[in-house]
């Protein structure tokens, strides 16, 4: 059975990941760091919301920051969050496979 803390943190990082725009900054990150600057105009969203959504990212663990003179770079902190990300998109490849299969079947 899997230890109470280690299915919280399973929780914690997974409802980070539980929302569209923090997944469009992954998907950006994994190109390499970035800062806030280049981050909000590339996924179309505010400042300040981007922010937030940092911030949510690194107290899960999932970024980590680093000072460059006055710009702050965000980057992920560990690859393997991308494994878990390709993972969920096989699952739903194969869902809609299925999903597809059933359909023509009627």
């Amino acid at each position: 059975m899997i230890n109470q803390k280690i299915l919280e943190g399973q929780a914690s990082i997974l409802k980070a990941l539980g929302q569209p725009t923090r997944l469009q900054i992954l998907d950006l990150l994994k190109e390499g760091e970035r800062c806030v600057c280049e981050i909000f105009p590339a996924i179309h969203q505010e400042q300040a919301n981007v922010s937030k959504h940092l911030s949510i990212l690194k107290q899960a663990g999932i970024l980590d920051s680093r000072k460059d003179g006055l710009r702050i770079l965000y980057r992920i902190k560990t690859p393997e969050i991308l494994n878990l990300l390709t993972g969920v998109s096989k699952l739903l490849k194969a869902q809609a496979n299925e999903q597809h299969r059933l359909m023509t079947r009627l």
